[in-house]
Protein backbone atom coordinates (compact mmCIF):
# COMPACT_ATOMS: atom_id res chain seq x y z
CA UNK A 1 0.00 0.00 0.00
CA UNK A 2 2.79 2.38 0.92
CA UNK A 3 4.68 1.54 -2.25
CA UNK A 4 1.56 2.18 -4.35
CA UNK A 5 0.93 5.50 -2.63
CA UNK A 6 4.54 6.56 -3.13
CA UNK A 7 4.28 5.60 -6.78
CA UNK A 8 1.16 7.71 -7.24
CA UNK A 9 2.76 10.69 -5.51
CA UNK A 10 5.91 10.33 -7.55
CA UNK A 11 4.02 10.18 -10.83
CA UNK A 12 2.26 13.47 -10.15
CA UNK A 13 -1.12 12.12 -11.33
CA UNK A 14 -2.72 12.93 -7.98
CA UNK A 15 -1.79 16.58 -8.27
CA UNK A 16 -2.99 16.74 -11.87
CA UNK A 17 -6.37 15.27 -10.97
CA UNK A 18 -6.59 17.49 -7.90
CA UNK A 19 -5.89 20.61 -9.95
CA UNK A 20 -8.46 19.56 -12.53
CA UNK A 21 -11.07 18.92 -9.86
CA UNK A 22 -10.39 22.25 -8.22
CA UNK A 23 -10.65 24.04 -11.57
CA UNK A 24 -13.91 22.25 -12.38
CA UNK A 25 -15.41 23.15 -9.00
CA UNK A 26 -14.33 26.77 -9.41
CA UNK A 27 -15.88 26.94 -12.90
CA UNK A 28 -19.13 25.42 -11.66
CA UNK A 29 -19.28 27.91 -8.81
CA UNK A 30 -18.68 30.83 -11.17
CA UNK A 31 -21.28 29.55 -13.63
CA UNK A 32 -23.76 29.02 -10.81
CA UNK A 33 -23.16 32.53 -9.45
CA UNK A 34 -23.56 34.12 -12.88
CA UNK A 35 -26.72 32.09 -13.49
CA UNK A 36 -28.15 33.16 -10.11
CA UNK A 37 -27.40 36.82 -10.81
CA UNK A 38 -28.70 36.60 -14.37
CA UNK A 39 -31.98 34.86 -13.51
CA UNK A 40 -32.80 37.13 -10.58
CA UNK A 41 -31.58 40.25 -12.36
CA UNK A 42 -33.39 39.67 -15.65
CA UNK A 43 -36.52 38.38 -13.93
CA UNK A 44 -36.85 41.69 -12.08
CA UNK A 45 -38.13 43.42 -15.23
CA UNK A 46 -41.00 41.01 -15.98
CA UNK A 47 -44.53 42.06 -15.06
CA UNK A 48 -46.17 39.25 -13.09
CA UNK A 49 -49.87 38.65 -12.60
CA UNK A 50 -51.49 40.25 -9.56
CA UNK A 51 -53.20 37.82 -7.18
CA UNK A 52 -56.18 38.55 -4.96
CA UNK A 53 -56.27 36.22 -1.96
CA UNK A 54 -59.17 35.72 0.42
CA UNK A 55 -57.99 34.57 3.83
CA UNK A 56 -59.79 32.52 6.47
CA UNK A 57 -60.57 35.63 8.52
CA UNK A 58 -62.37 37.30 5.61
CA UNK A 59 -59.64 39.79 4.75
CA UNK A 60 -58.28 40.12 1.24
CA UNK A 61 -54.74 40.62 0.02
CA UNK A 62 -53.68 41.93 -3.40
CA UNK A 63 -50.15 41.65 -4.69
CA UNK A 64 -47.55 39.81 -6.74
CA UNK A 65 -46.26 36.38 -5.80
CA UNK A 66 -42.52 36.68 -5.17
CA UNK A 67 -41.59 33.42 -3.44
CA UNK A 68 -42.56 30.48 -1.27
CA UNK A 69 -40.95 28.30 1.38
CA UNK A 70 -41.74 25.52 3.81
CA UNK A 71 -42.69 26.67 7.27
CA UNK A 72 -40.05 25.58 9.80
CA UNK A 73 -41.13 22.78 12.16
CA UNK A 74 -44.40 22.32 10.28
CA UNK A 75 -44.13 18.54 9.77
CA UNK A 76 -46.90 16.88 11.79
CA UNK A 77 -48.92 13.66 11.54
CA UNK A 78 -51.69 15.69 9.88
CA UNK A 79 -49.18 17.31 7.49
CA UNK A 80 -46.39 14.80 6.86
CA UNK A 81 -45.03 16.93 3.97
CA UNK A 82 -45.07 20.07 6.07
CA UNK A 83 -46.86 23.33 5.34
CA UNK A 84 -45.79 26.15 3.07
CA UNK A 85 -46.13 29.88 3.04
CA UNK A 86 -45.92 32.36 0.19
CA UNK A 87 -44.46 35.82 -0.03
CA UNK A 88 -46.67 38.48 -1.56
CA UNK A 89 -45.51 41.91 -2.65
CA UNK A 90 -48.47 43.91 -1.41
CA UNK A 91 -46.99 47.36 -2.09
CA UNK A 92 -49.02 50.26 -0.70
CA UNK A 93 -46.21 50.88 1.78
CA UNK A 94 -47.63 54.28 2.70
CA UNK A 95 -50.82 52.48 3.85
CA UNK A 96 -49.53 49.21 5.30
CA UNK A 97 -46.01 50.16 6.38
CA UNK A 98 -44.49 47.20 4.52
CA UNK A 99 -43.95 46.07 0.93
CA UNK A 100 -44.04 42.30 1.49
CA UNK A 101 -46.14 39.92 3.52
CA UNK A 102 -45.81 36.21 4.30
CA UNK A 103 -49.07 34.23 4.24
CA UNK A 104 -49.60 30.60 5.22
CA UNK A 105 -51.18 28.70 2.35
CA UNK A 106 -53.48 26.98 4.81
CA UNK A 107 -55.13 30.36 5.45
CA UNK A 108 -55.94 30.98 1.79
CA UNK A 109 -59.58 30.31 0.92
CA UNK A 110 -59.68 31.63 -2.65
CA UNK A 111 -57.04 32.74 -5.14
CA UNK A 112 -58.02 34.84 -8.18
CA UNK A 113 -56.46 37.15 -10.77
CA UNK A 114 -59.07 39.91 -11.25
CA UNK A 115 -58.65 41.87 -14.50
CA UNK A 116 -59.57 45.25 -12.99
CA UNK A 117 -56.72 45.40 -10.46
CA UNK A 118 -54.28 48.20 -11.32
CA UNK A 119 -50.53 48.30 -10.66
CA UNK A 120 -49.40 51.89 -10.18
CA UNK A 121 -45.66 52.58 -10.27
CA UNK A 122 -45.12 55.73 -8.20
CA UNK A 123 -42.27 58.17 -7.72
CA UNK A 124 -42.44 57.58 -3.97
CA UNK A 125 -43.51 54.68 -1.75
CA UNK A 126 -43.07 52.06 -4.44
CA UNK A 127 -45.92 50.24 -6.18
CA UNK A 128 -49.60 50.53 -5.35
CA UNK A 129 -52.07 47.72 -6.04
CA UNK A 130 -55.68 48.86 -6.02
CA UNK A 131 -58.87 49.39 -8.00
CA UNK A 132 -59.86 52.69 -9.57
CA UNK A 133 -62.96 54.27 -8.06
CA UNK A 134 -62.90 57.69 -9.72
CA UNK A 135 -60.72 60.36 -11.34
CA UNK A 136 -60.97 63.92 -10.04
CA UNK A 137 -59.90 67.22 -11.55
CA UNK A 138 -59.44 69.93 -8.92
CA UNK A 139 -61.74 68.00 -6.57
CA UNK A 140 -64.53 67.39 -9.11
CA UNK A 141 -65.09 63.91 -10.56
CA UNK A 142 -64.51 63.52 -14.30
CA UNK A 143 -64.72 59.71 -14.48
CA UNK A 144 -66.19 57.08 -12.16
CA UNK A 145 -65.84 53.32 -12.13
CA UNK A 146 -63.02 50.97 -13.02
CA UNK A 147 -63.14 51.00 -16.83
CA UNK A 148 -64.05 54.68 -17.17
CA UNK A 149 -61.43 55.63 -14.64
CA UNK A 150 -58.83 53.49 -16.43
CA UNK A 151 -59.57 55.09 -19.80
CA UNK A 152 -59.31 58.56 -18.26
CA UNK A 153 -56.17 57.73 -16.27
CA UNK A 154 -53.87 56.72 -19.14
CA UNK A 155 -53.84 60.05 -21.06
CA UNK A 156 -53.50 61.94 -17.79
CA UNK A 157 -50.38 59.89 -16.92
CA UNK A 158 -48.93 60.67 -20.36
CA UNK A 159 -49.60 64.37 -19.78
CA UNK A 160 -47.99 64.16 -16.31
CA UNK A 161 -44.94 62.49 -17.85
CA UNK A 162 -44.65 65.35 -20.33
CA UNK A 163 -44.95 67.91 -17.54
CA UNK A 164 -42.25 66.17 -15.48
CA UNK A 165 -39.98 66.19 -18.54
CA UNK A 166 -40.50 69.94 -18.91
CA UNK A 167 -39.85 70.46 -15.20
CA UNK A 168 -36.68 68.43 -15.34
CA UNK A 169 -35.47 70.32 -18.40
CA UNK A 170 -36.03 73.68 -16.72
CA UNK A 171 -34.43 72.58 -13.44
CA UNK A 172 -31.42 70.83 -14.94
CA UNK A 173 -30.71 72.76 -18.12
CA UNK A 174 -32.16 76.24 -17.81
CA UNK A 175 -31.92 76.95 -14.08
CA UNK A 176 -28.78 74.85 -13.75
CA UNK A 177 -26.93 76.80 -16.43
CA UNK A 178 -28.11 80.13 -15.00
CA UNK A 179 -26.99 79.15 -11.50
CA UNK A 180 -23.64 78.13 -12.90
CA UNK A 181 -23.30 81.45 -14.77
CA UNK A 182 -24.17 83.43 -11.63
CA UNK A 183 -21.69 81.47 -9.54
CA UNK A 184 -18.90 81.91 -12.12
CA UNK A 185 -19.50 85.67 -12.28
CA UNK A 186 -19.45 85.96 -8.47
CA UNK A 187 -16.24 83.95 -8.29
CA UNK A 188 -14.65 86.20 -10.92
CA UNK A 189 -15.56 89.26 -8.84
CA UNK A 190 -14.10 87.66 -5.73
CA UNK A 191 -10.95 86.63 -7.61
CA UNK A 192 -10.41 90.18 -8.86
CA UNK A 193 -11.03 91.56 -5.36
CA UNK A 194 -8.48 89.17 -3.85
CA UNK A 195 -5.89 90.39 -6.35
CA UNK A 196 -6.33 94.01 -5.23
CA UNK A 197 -4.94 95.65 -2.08
CA UNK A 198 -7.26 95.54 0.89
CA UNK A 199 -7.88 99.25 0.87
CA UNK A 200 -8.88 99.27 -2.81
CA UNK A 201 -12.21 98.05 -4.06
CA UNK A 202 -12.89 96.54 -7.46
CA UNK A 203 -15.48 99.09 -8.47
CA UNK A 204 -12.88 101.82 -8.04
CA UNK A 205 -9.95 100.01 -9.62
CA UNK A 206 -11.77 98.42 -12.58
CA UNK A 207 -15.27 99.88 -12.82
CA UNK A 208 -15.97 98.56 -16.36
CA UNK A 209 -15.19 94.94 -15.43
CA UNK A 210 -17.14 95.28 -12.17
CA UNK A 211 -20.18 96.69 -14.00
CA UNK A 212 -19.98 93.98 -16.67
CA UNK A 213 -19.91 91.14 -14.18
CA UNK A 214 -22.76 92.56 -12.13
CA UNK A 215 -24.79 93.06 -15.31
CA UNK A 216 -24.25 89.39 -16.10
CA UNK A 217 -25.45 88.42 -12.64
CA UNK A 218 -28.53 90.68 -12.84
CA UNK A 219 -29.53 89.35 -16.27
CA UNK A 220 -29.09 85.77 -15.12
CA UNK A 221 -31.10 86.39 -11.95
CA UNK A 222 -33.93 87.96 -13.99
CA UNK A 223 -34.09 84.90 -16.25
CA UNK A 224 -33.85 82.71 -13.16
CA UNK A 225 -36.99 84.24 -11.65
CA UNK A 226 -38.85 83.79 -14.96
CA UNK A 227 -38.02 80.09 -14.97
CA UNK A 228 -39.07 79.79 -11.32
CA UNK A 229 -42.47 81.25 -12.25
CA UNK A 230 -42.77 78.74 -15.10
CA UNK A 231 -41.89 75.93 -12.71
CA UNK A 232 -44.57 76.97 -10.25
CA UNK A 233 -47.19 76.90 -13.00
CA UNK A 234 -46.04 73.46 -14.17
CA UNK A 235 -46.20 72.09 -10.62
CA UNK A 236 -49.76 73.42 -10.28
CA UNK A 237 -50.73 71.69 -13.53
CA UNK A 238 -49.04 68.51 -12.32
CA UNK A 239 -51.21 68.37 -9.20
CA UNK A 240 -54.50 69.15 -10.95
CA UNK A 241 -55.78 65.58 -11.32
CA UNK A 242 -56.18 62.97 -8.61
CA UNK A 243 -57.00 59.26 -8.73
CA UNK A 244 -59.37 57.90 -6.07
CA UNK A 245 -58.38 54.30 -5.33
CA UNK A 246 -59.64 51.52 -3.09
CA UNK A 247 -57.56 48.61 -1.83
CA UNK A 248 -58.64 45.00 -1.49
CA UNK A 249 -60.43 45.65 1.81
CA UNK A 250 -62.26 48.79 0.75
CA UNK A 251 -59.82 51.37 2.16
CA UNK A 252 -60.08 54.53 0.07
CA UNK A 253 -57.08 56.70 -0.74
CA UNK A 254 -56.30 59.52 -3.12
CA UNK A 255 -53.16 59.69 -5.25
CA UNK A 256 -52.05 62.69 -7.35
CA UNK A 257 -51.65 61.52 -10.92
CA UNK A 258 -48.50 63.62 -11.20
CA UNK A 259 -46.78 61.13 -8.88
CA UNK A 260 -47.66 58.12 -11.06
CA UNK A 261 -44.98 56.95 -13.46
CA UNK A 262 -46.84 54.08 -15.07
CA UNK A 263 -50.17 52.31 -14.72
CA UNK A 264 -50.71 48.68 -15.72
CA UNK A 265 -53.40 46.05 -15.59
CA UNK A 266 -51.14 42.99 -15.45
CA UNK A 267 -53.96 40.44 -15.44
CA UNK A 268 -55.41 41.89 -18.64
CA UNK A 269 -52.10 42.16 -20.52
CA UNK A 270 -51.08 39.77 -23.29
CA UNK A 271 -47.66 38.16 -23.55
CA UNK A 272 -46.59 40.65 -26.23
CA UNK A 273 -47.67 43.60 -24.06
CA UNK A 274 -45.68 42.25 -21.12
CA UNK A 275 -42.68 41.72 -23.41
CA UNK A 276 -42.84 45.35 -24.54
CA UNK A 277 -43.08 46.55 -20.92
CA UNK A 278 -40.10 44.30 -20.14
CA UNK A 279 -38.02 46.05 -22.82
CA UNK A 280 -39.15 49.47 -21.56
CA UNK A 281 -38.19 48.54 -17.99
CA UNK A 282 -34.72 47.42 -19.08
CA UNK A 283 -34.20 50.65 -21.01
CA UNK A 284 -35.38 52.80 -18.09
CA UNK A 285 -33.03 51.03 -15.68
CA UNK A 286 -30.09 51.69 -17.99
CA UNK A 287 -30.99 55.32 -18.74
CA UNK A 288 -32.98 56.54 -15.74
CA UNK A 289 -32.08 57.96 -12.36
CA UNK A 290 -32.50 56.18 -9.02
CA UNK A 291 -35.52 56.63 -6.76
CA UNK A 292 -36.64 55.46 -3.34
CA UNK A 293 -33.20 55.42 -1.70
CA UNK A 294 -31.70 53.74 -4.81
CA UNK A 295 -34.02 50.72 -4.51
CA UNK A 296 -35.99 51.68 -7.62
CA UNK A 297 -35.48 53.65 -10.78
CA UNK A 298 -32.44 53.64 -13.03
CA UNK A 299 -28.70 53.17 -12.81
CA UNK A 300 -27.48 55.67 -15.40
CA UNK A 301 -25.54 57.95 -12.98
CA UNK A 302 -23.80 54.91 -11.48
CA UNK A 303 -23.05 53.47 -14.93
CA UNK A 304 -21.69 56.79 -16.13
CA UNK A 305 -19.56 57.24 -13.00
CA UNK A 306 -18.15 53.71 -13.25
CA UNK A 307 -17.23 53.99 -16.93
CA UNK A 308 -15.68 57.45 -16.53
CA UNK A 309 -13.66 56.32 -13.52
CA UNK A 310 -12.30 53.34 -15.47
CA UNK A 311 -11.43 55.57 -18.44
CA UNK A 312 -9.65 58.18 -16.32
CA UNK A 313 -7.83 55.44 -14.38
CA UNK A 314 -6.74 53.84 -17.65
CA UNK A 315 -5.47 57.17 -18.97
CA UNK A 316 -3.30 57.46 -15.85
CA UNK A 317 -2.19 53.83 -15.64
CA UNK A 318 -1.35 53.08 -19.29
CA UNK A 319 1.37 55.70 -19.91
CA UNK A 320 2.81 55.48 -16.39
CA UNK A 321 2.91 51.68 -16.41
CA UNK A 322 4.46 51.45 -19.87
CA UNK A 323 7.04 54.19 -19.27
CA UNK A 324 8.06 52.73 -15.90
CA UNK A 325 8.39 49.23 -17.33
CA UNK A 326 10.37 50.53 -20.33
CA UNK A 327 12.81 52.31 -18.06
CA UNK A 328 13.26 49.36 -15.72
CA UNK A 329 13.61 46.83 -18.53
CA UNK A 330 15.33 48.74 -21.30
CA UNK A 331 17.24 51.71 -19.87
CA UNK A 332 17.98 51.21 -16.17
CA UNK A 333 21.24 49.55 -15.18
CA UNK A 334 20.31 46.27 -13.54
CA UNK A 335 21.49 46.33 -9.95
CA UNK A 336 20.45 46.55 -6.34
CA UNK A 337 18.37 49.71 -6.75
CA UNK A 338 16.35 48.25 -9.63
CA UNK A 339 15.76 45.06 -7.62
CA UNK A 340 14.52 47.13 -4.68
CA UNK A 341 12.18 49.07 -6.99
CA UNK A 342 10.74 45.83 -8.39
CA UNK A 343 10.22 44.46 -4.89
CA UNK A 344 8.46 47.70 -3.93
CA UNK A 345 6.20 47.43 -6.99
CA UNK A 346 5.26 43.85 -6.16
CA UNK A 347 4.58 44.78 -2.54
CA UNK A 348 2.44 47.71 -3.67
CA UNK A 349 0.16 45.25 -5.44
CA UNK A 350 -0.42 43.46 -2.13
CA UNK A 351 -1.38 46.51 -0.05
CA UNK A 352 -5.05 46.39 1.06
CA UNK A 353 -7.19 48.69 -1.01
CA UNK A 354 -8.60 50.49 2.03
CA UNK A 355 -5.05 51.50 3.02
CA UNK A 356 -4.55 53.04 -0.41
CA UNK A 357 -7.89 54.77 0.06
CA UNK A 358 -6.62 56.37 3.26
CA UNK A 359 -3.46 57.41 1.41
CA UNK A 360 -5.55 58.93 -1.36
CA UNK A 361 -7.61 60.83 1.20
CA UNK A 362 -4.58 62.16 3.04
CA UNK A 363 -2.24 62.87 0.14
CA UNK A 364 -4.28 63.48 -3.00
CA UNK A 365 -7.25 65.23 -1.40
CA UNK A 366 -5.84 67.04 1.62
CA UNK A 367 -2.31 67.80 0.43
CA UNK A 368 -2.44 68.01 -3.37
CA UNK A 369 -6.06 69.12 -3.66
CA UNK A 370 -5.74 71.61 -0.81
CA UNK A 371 -2.63 73.10 -2.42
CA UNK A 372 -4.38 73.42 -5.79
CA UNK A 373 -7.31 75.20 -4.13
CA UNK A 374 -4.97 77.59 -2.33
CA UNK A 375 -3.10 78.65 -5.48
CA UNK A 376 -5.73 78.35 -8.23
CA UNK A 377 -9.17 78.42 -6.59
CA UNK A 378 -8.69 80.79 -3.66
CA UNK A 379 -11.89 82.62 -4.56
CA UNK A 380 -13.97 79.50 -3.75
CA UNK A 381 -12.52 78.96 -0.28
CA UNK A 382 -13.51 77.86 2.30
CA UNK A 383 -15.61 75.70 -0.04
CA UNK A 384 -13.09 73.31 -1.62
CA UNK A 385 -12.88 72.58 -5.33
CA UNK A 386 -10.20 69.90 -5.55
CA UNK A 387 -9.62 69.71 -1.80
CA UNK A 388 -12.46 67.24 -1.46
CA UNK A 389 -13.27 63.84 -2.86
CA UNK A 390 -14.01 63.60 -6.56
CA UNK A 391 -13.58 61.60 -9.74
CA UNK A 392 -9.97 62.69 -10.28
CA UNK A 393 -8.64 61.66 -6.86
CA UNK A 394 -10.63 58.42 -6.89
CA UNK A 395 -9.05 57.59 -10.25
CA UNK A 396 -5.56 58.42 -8.98
CA UNK A 397 -6.12 56.19 -5.95
CA UNK A 398 -7.25 53.30 -8.12
CA UNK A 399 -4.29 53.95 -10.40
CA UNK A 400 -2.00 53.26 -7.43
CA UNK A 401 -3.90 50.02 -6.95
CA UNK A 402 -3.63 48.83 -10.54
CA UNK A 403 -0.36 50.29 -11.81
CA UNK A 404 1.78 47.48 -10.29
CA UNK A 405 -0.13 44.95 -12.40
CA UNK A 406 0.43 47.12 -15.48
CA UNK A 407 4.15 47.50 -14.79
CA UNK A 408 4.73 43.80 -14.20
CA UNK A 409 2.73 42.73 -17.25
CA UNK A 410 4.51 45.27 -19.44
CA UNK A 411 7.92 44.08 -18.24
CA UNK A 412 6.96 40.48 -18.94
CA UNK A 413 5.73 41.43 -22.39
CA UNK A 414 8.94 43.32 -23.13
CA UNK A 415 11.14 40.46 -21.91
CA UNK A 416 9.24 38.01 -24.17
CA UNK A 417 10.32 39.91 -27.29
CA UNK A 418 13.28 38.03 -28.81
CA UNK A 419 16.61 39.78 -28.52
CA UNK A 420 17.17 39.15 -32.23
CA UNK A 421 14.46 41.71 -33.01
CA UNK A 422 16.33 44.41 -31.14
CA UNK A 423 19.68 43.50 -32.67
CA UNK A 424 18.24 43.39 -36.17
CA UNK A 425 16.69 46.83 -35.74
CA UNK A 426 19.90 48.35 -34.36
CA UNK A 427 21.87 46.66 -37.14
CA UNK A 428 19.69 48.40 -39.72
CA UNK A 429 20.61 51.76 -38.24
CA UNK A 430 17.68 52.45 -35.89
CA UNK A 431 18.26 54.20 -32.60
CA UNK A 432 17.29 52.58 -29.33
CA UNK A 433 14.20 54.73 -29.05
CA UNK A 434 13.16 53.89 -32.62
CA UNK A 435 13.74 50.21 -31.90
CA UNK A 436 11.56 50.32 -28.81
CA UNK A 437 8.83 52.40 -30.45
CA UNK A 438 8.60 50.64 -33.81
CA UNK A 439 9.70 47.10 -32.96
CA UNK A 440 9.59 46.16 -29.28
CA UNK A 441 6.34 47.83 -28.17
CA UNK A 442 4.16 46.63 -31.10
CA UNK A 443 5.36 43.06 -30.68
CA UNK A 444 4.98 43.16 -26.89
CA UNK A 445 1.57 44.86 -26.99
CA UNK A 446 -0.52 41.65 -26.75
CA UNK A 447 1.27 40.69 -23.54
CA UNK A 448 0.95 44.23 -22.20
CA UNK A 449 -2.78 44.25 -22.88
CA UNK A 450 -3.19 41.07 -20.83
CA UNK A 451 -2.04 42.93 -17.76
CA UNK A 452 -4.23 45.90 -18.54
CA UNK A 453 -7.25 43.61 -18.83
CA UNK A 454 -6.63 42.43 -15.28
CA UNK A 455 -6.03 46.01 -14.11
CA UNK A 456 -9.30 47.25 -15.66
CA UNK A 457 -11.27 44.39 -14.13
CA UNK A 458 -9.90 45.14 -10.68
CA UNK A 459 -10.39 48.89 -11.01
CA UNK A 460 -14.01 48.42 -12.07
CA UNK A 461 -14.94 46.29 -9.09
CA UNK A 462 -13.07 48.10 -6.31
CA UNK A 463 -15.21 49.93 -3.80
CA UNK A 464 -13.32 50.44 -0.52
CA UNK A 465 -10.94 53.23 -1.64
CA UNK A 466 -13.74 55.00 -3.50
CA UNK A 467 -15.76 55.40 -0.30
CA UNK A 468 -12.98 57.67 1.00
CA UNK A 469 -12.06 59.50 -2.19
CA UNK A 470 -15.19 60.59 -3.99
CA UNK A 471 -18.06 58.13 -4.39
CA UNK A 472 -21.46 59.08 -2.97
CA UNK A 473 -24.88 57.53 -2.53
CA UNK A 474 -26.57 59.99 -4.88
CA UNK A 475 -24.71 62.52 -7.04
CA UNK A 476 -26.69 65.67 -7.87
CA UNK A 477 -24.68 66.20 -11.07
CA UNK A 478 -22.86 63.96 -13.50
CA UNK A 479 -19.10 64.31 -14.08
CA UNK A 480 -19.92 64.75 -17.77
CA UNK A 481 -22.48 67.28 -18.97
CA UNK A 482 -23.02 70.17 -21.38
CA UNK A 483 -21.65 72.85 -19.04
CA UNK A 484 -18.13 74.13 -19.72
CA UNK A 485 -15.56 72.55 -19.37
CA UNK A 486 -17.93 69.57 -19.96
CA UNK A 487 -15.75 67.07 -18.03
CA UNK A 488 -15.79 67.88 -14.31
CA UNK A 489 -13.14 65.77 -12.60
CA UNK A 490 -13.69 67.57 -9.29
CA UNK A 491 -17.27 66.32 -8.89
CA UNK A 492 -18.33 63.44 -6.73
CA UNK A 493 -19.81 60.51 -8.59
CA UNK A 494 -21.80 57.30 -8.25
CA UNK A 495 -20.37 53.82 -8.75
CA UNK A 496 -22.06 50.49 -9.39
CA UNK A 497 -19.99 48.67 -6.77
CA UNK A 498 -20.85 51.19 -4.07
CA UNK A 499 -24.45 51.16 -5.28
CA UNK A 500 -24.60 47.42 -4.55
CA UNK A 501 -23.20 47.97 -1.06
CA UNK A 502 -25.56 50.86 -0.37
CA UNK A 503 -28.68 49.08 -1.56
CA UNK A 504 -27.77 45.82 0.12
CA UNK A 505 -26.67 47.11 3.53
CA UNK A 506 -27.94 50.67 3.92
CA UNK A 507 -31.46 50.36 2.57
CA UNK A 508 -34.35 50.70 5.04
CA UNK A 509 -36.37 48.24 2.95
CA UNK A 510 -34.13 45.21 2.41
CA UNK A 511 -36.69 42.94 0.71
CA UNK A 512 -37.65 45.62 -1.81
CA UNK A 513 -33.98 46.36 -2.45
CA UNK A 514 -32.97 42.74 -3.15
CA UNK A 515 -34.01 42.73 -6.85
CA UNK A 516 -32.05 45.94 -7.45
CA UNK A 517 -28.95 44.28 -5.96
CA UNK A 518 -29.11 41.56 -8.60
CA UNK A 519 -29.80 44.07 -11.38
CA UNK A 520 -26.88 46.30 -10.39
CA UNK A 521 -24.55 43.31 -10.06
CA UNK A 522 -25.61 42.09 -13.50
CA UNK A 523 -24.94 45.50 -15.07
CA UNK A 524 -21.53 45.68 -13.38
CA UNK A 525 -20.62 42.22 -14.68
CA UNK A 526 -21.73 43.20 -18.19
CA UNK A 527 -19.54 46.34 -18.09
CA UNK A 528 -16.50 44.39 -16.84
CA UNK A 529 -17.00 41.65 -19.43
CA UNK A 530 -17.53 44.21 -22.20
CA UNK A 531 -14.35 46.12 -21.36
CA UNK A 532 -12.41 42.86 -21.13
CA UNK A 533 -13.79 41.61 -24.45
CA UNK A 534 -12.78 44.84 -26.16
CA UNK A 535 -9.26 44.52 -24.77
CA UNK A 536 -9.11 40.83 -25.73
CA UNK A 537 -10.29 41.63 -29.27
CA UNK A 538 -7.57 44.27 -29.58
CA UNK A 539 -5.00 41.82 -28.24
CA UNK A 540 -6.02 39.13 -30.73
CA UNK A 541 -5.85 41.60 -33.59
CA UNK A 542 -2.32 42.58 -32.60
CA UNK A 543 -1.32 38.96 -32.28
CA UNK A 544 -2.49 38.29 -35.83
CA UNK A 545 -0.67 41.37 -37.05
CA UNK A 546 2.56 40.27 -35.41
CA UNK A 547 2.03 36.53 -35.89
CA UNK A 548 5.75 35.89 -36.06
CA UNK A 549 6.36 37.06 -32.49
CA UNK A 550 6.65 34.78 -29.50
CA UNK A 551 4.53 37.00 -27.23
Amino acid sequence: MKAWFRKVIASGDLFIWGSGAGLAIALLMVIGLVALIGINGLGFFWTSDVLELTLDDGTRVIGELTGSEQIPNSVTPEHPQGQTRIQIKVGNRDLYGQDFRWIDEARIITRTTPPDVVLLERQEWGNMYARIQAIHAQGSPIAAGGDAGWNALLPLIDNATMLRTQIRHIEKSEIGSLSDAIERARLKIRKLELALPQEQKLQNANPERYTQLHATINNAEAQYHKHIASLEKLYVDLDTHTAILIDSNGLETSLPIGKIIRALRPNSMSFHEKTWIYIVNVWEVLTGEPREANTEGGLFPAIMGTVMMVLVTSIIVVPFGVITALYLGEYARQGVIVKIVRIAINNLAGIPSIVLGIFGLGFFIYVVGGTIDTFFFAETLPNPTFGTGGLLWASFTLALLTVPVAIVSTEEGLSAVPRDYREASVGLGATKFETIWHVVLPVAMPGILTGFILAIARATGEVAPLMLTGVVKLAPELPLDTTFPFVHLDRKFMHLGFHIYDVGFQSPNVEAAMPMIYVTTLVLLIIVVTLNLLAIALRQRLRKKYAGSTV
